[in-house]
């Protein structure tokens, strides 16, 4: 029986993700035959397919804005206690002089992929018959790809990974096969429903947001936070409803399906890179999973979904 884990996006909270991870591999020993990953997911996957979770936990816990952005459009100031972003006006400008198509680049992004994603890594996945796959947005064909470890070349496979996490128009743009990539979690944040077109039978999807919405947003002061927030929106309502198909999917497959959810809001923005924050996350992610891990987290209930949204479903699953 095919298992897979499903990791969704969000930035700095795949951090979360790992603490999950981590205490579903080493703790209950569960062994996985398919790894999903979006946006920040496809970061985790390659190395959670390999069980070097001490390596990821060391990356994860790591990095900061430098780490990720060779161009940053951000500028970070704490108000009060807490970080408030702006536009780094400097940074932008010189963007566009340079004739960028983007606020910001991500180049140190790639780095760290082809650093910490080794050549070595890519052969032994492919030995193990681990099948790692990455989400992407294809902007030019406006379609949803899945990349799988299996049919790329190594140096394709790194770039997939780094146009999943590009978070566009704030990170670069990939441009390759003479199409425009972007992150994944624009088409679907949580591919459950792939992982169930690819033969699991049992996932555990770790979604980096609360199960139920938590926080009233503070008004955005300026353009630039206002497309944030625009961007939140959209990706929360593209995650509630990865999981409803992806739920309905499963019931009609006959697939187990547990799903983990953040049980606080962590961030308002997951652009931001906080090596401490990072560090108090992992550590969350682990004690959620241990606390949770003996509740089944998504029974399929009909009575607790309205017929619009079953017949929404069911009309995509057809």
């Amino acid at each position: 029986m095919k298992k897979a884990l499903v990791i969704s996006g969000g930035g700095s909270k795949g951090a979360f993700a790992g603490g999950v991870a981590e205490y579903l591999l080493k703790e209950k020993n569960k062994k996985y035959d398919l790894f999903l990953g979006t946006s920040t997911g496809s970061l985790l996957v390659s190395h959670l397919a390999l069980g070097k979770v001490n390596e990821l936990k060391n990356i994860y816990t790591n990095v900061s804005q430098k780490t990720i952005f060779s161009n940053s459009p951000f500028k970070i100031t704490n108000v009060h206690g807490t970080k408030v972003i702006s536009i780094r006006h400097i940074n932008t400008f010189w963007n566009f002089m340079k004739g960028r198509k983007t606020f910001g680049e991500s180049k140190n992004l790639r780095k760290l992929i082809k650093k910490k994603i080794t050549e070595k890594m890519y052969h032994e996945i492919r030995e193990n018959n681990k099948d790692v796959v990455v989400t992407l947005s294809n902007l030019t064909a406006n379609t949803i790809e899945y990349k799988s470890i299996l049919d790329c070349t190594y140096n394709d496979f790194c770039d997939w990974i780094w146009g999943s996490c590009n978070y566009v128009p704030f990170m670069s743009l990939l441009e390759k096969n003479h199409c425009q990539y972007a992150d994944g979690g624009f088409g679907c944040l949580v591919p459950i429903r792939e992982a169930i077109l690819r033969g699991a039978k049992e996932i555990d999807a770790i979604i980096l947001e609360t199960e139920v919405t938590q926080i009233n947003r503070i008004p955005a002061k300026n353009p630039f936070s206002l497309m944030l927030d625009v961007f939140d929106f959209m990706l929360e309502h593209v995650e509630k409803h990865n999981v409803t198909i992806g739920k309905l999917s499963a019931k009609h497959k006959d697939v187990k399906l547990r799903l983990y959810y953040t049980p606080t809001v962590l961030t308002t923005n997951s652009l931001v890179f906080d090596k401490k924050l990072m560090t108090k996350w992992w550590k969350e992610g682990f004690d959620h999973a241990k606390q949770e891990n003996d509740i089944l987290m998504s029974d399929f209930r009909p009575e607790l979904m309205d017929n619009k949204e079953i017949e929404e479903g069911l009309g995509n699953i057809k």
